[in-house]
C-alpha cells in the first residue's frame, strides 16, 4: 500500500487560497497563524508553510 504525501507549497502572505488544482475542490481561503508558520487545507490536506524570514516580519 503506498500512501501519497501530502503537497507542501512555501508562501510570502498569511492569508491563501487553495482549489486543490485541476478540478480539486472549491476555492477555500485560509490563515496562517503567526505563531505556528504554517496551515493545511481541510480538502486536500496541502500544507501552506511561511518561507523563512516572513514570520519575523510580523
Amino acid at each position: 500500500m503506498v500512501t501519497e504525501v501530502p503537497e507542501v507549497r512555501e508562501v510570502t502572505e498569511y492569508r491563501v487560497a487553495c482549489d486543490g488544482g485541476e478540478g480539486g475542490h472549491p476555492r477555500v481561503w485560509l490563515q496562517i497563524p503567526p505563531e505556528t508558520g504554517w496551515t493545511e487545507c481541510p480538502y486536500c490536506d496541502c500544507r501552506f508553510v511561511l518561507k523563512d524570514g516572513i514570520r519575523d516580519r510580523h
